[in-house]
């Protein structure tokens, strides 16, 4: 019996996923293993307990993980943040000797789950680091563009904005403050460079984008994965950046605004007697202004978009190509939880040959991702297709649609 384990798979993006796969036989079972178990076994009742199985876990206890991976056949792990989560999650897969697929976009986590490409490979096993949107999507769709397109890609500069979902929890929020407070890298020049997203270096970067059905808005520097991993894969690029949003720009800054003040702290300090945790207070504070900033924007959520504009050359002719996945209906629960179903889906099939801890652009073929994408969306009642709304500018400016055809 192949049996999918699905961790965190009651948050926005886990339980994407799951409600994705579950109406599917790519498995024979699914496990929704959260900590809230309660909430596992309502998410199993609702879509059917004889094939979407529930069970607690305990991310912290590493007996926890290890009794509820025991049975699976691939494990899809959106358990956040994965800073903290990430490595000890994939150590634990390792030692299993079980496929892993996740939706780690955390920068130092992805370089430390990468780091065990040796101990994976050496237990036989495949551990596809970032199947999200960005990283994810935004990797394949470059990777499309190079063998497929385009002779040399020359640049890459990957933009996403989303928000407006129904839950963001503190694993979100806390996510959103270590990428404010890191060095982010970025690829430029041909050089693997890090900005700081307040000083100088990082306000250079920041540029208004429109976002295909979400609007147009300021975007800033991201220590998103791709800039690490594209340059290793696409030779002879020159660039590769990553800038994005939470949307409202008002809830985005409130975020920026408890980073730049200095109260992310992990540092307790006294507080009329008590000792609270910068950090965690900043995150309720956030959390406690949402919904408010949500409404006062006067927009309809949730939404999101990734975009994706990739330049370089043909036939000693320069092409630019702009892929957009966007939604006004749909936001990071869907824009992420559905390409990881398909990461999860593509590895059970065993389409993932190669052993050891990679990248998306490693070794997954992006045709079969995005046909993947369409049959899964169009069974779900989702669409007819693959969201994916592609542009293509010639030498002399002319820009044309272009029909994957799938």
């Amino acid at each position: 019996m192949s049996r999918l384990v699905i961790l965190g798979g009651c948050g926005a993006v886990g339980s994407t996923a799951v409600r994705m796969l579950a109406p599917t036989d790519y498995f024979d079972e699914y496990v929704v293993a959260d900590k809230d178990i309660e909430a596992a076994r309502k998410l199993s009742s609702e879509l059917g307990e004889e094939r979407v199985k529930a069970a607690e876990l305990n991310a912290d206890d590493p007996q926890s993980l290890r009794d509820v991976i025991s049975s699976a056949s691939v494990i899809l792990n959106c358990v956040g943040p994965f800073y903290k989560y990430g490595p000890p999650i994939l150590e634990a897969a390792i030692e299993a000797g079980i496929d892993y697929v996740d939706i780690c976009d955390d920068l130092d986590a992805t370089e430390a789950m990468l780091a065990m490409d040796g101990k994976a490979a050496d237990a036989g096993i495949s551990a596809l680091v970032g199947m999200g949107s960005s990283p994810g999507m935004a990797n394949l769709l470059v990777k499309f563009t190079a063998e497929t397109l385009l002779d040399q890609v020359d640049s890459v500069d990957i933009y996403h904005a989303h928000g407006g979902e129904d839950v963001e929890g503190p694993a979100v929020i806390k996510h959103r403050f270590h990428s404010m407070e890191i060095d982010i890298p970025m690829f430029l020049d041909g050089e693997y460079k890090t900005v700081r997203l307040f000083e100088e270096s990082g306000k250079a970067l920041e540029e208004e984008t429109d976002f295909r059905d979400v609007g147009t808005y300021p975007v800033y520097g991201y220590p998103h994965p791709e800039t690490m991993t594209l340059p290793k894969y696409i030779k002879g690029v020159k660039r590769v950046t990553n800038l994005g949003l939470v949307i409202p720009v008002s809830y985005a800054e409130l975020i920026k605004s408890m980073v730049r003040l200095g109260l992310t702290s992990d540092e307790p300090l006294e507080v009329q007697g008590e000792m609270i945790v910068p950090r965690e207070f900043a995150v309720a504070f956030v959390i406690s202004r949402r919904d408010g900033l949500l409404k006062e924007a006067g927009i309809d959520f949730p939404r999101g978009c990734l975009k994706i504009v990739v330049k370089g050359s043909k036939d000693g002719d320069p092409h630019s190509y702009v892929f957009q996945m966007s939604s006004s209906g749909m936001g990071m629960g869907e824009g992420t939880g559905i390409p990881a179903a398909l990461g999860a889906i593509v590895m059970g099939q065993g389409k993932i040959a190669l052993k050891g801890a990679f990248p998306p652009e490693a070794d997954v073929n992006p045709m079969d991702m995005i046909q993947l994408a369409g049959e899964i969306i169009k069974s779900s009642g989702k669409g007819d297709s693959a969201p994916i709304y592609i542009e293509h500018i010639d030498k002399d400016g002319n820009v044309e649609t272009v029909d994957l055809k799938l």
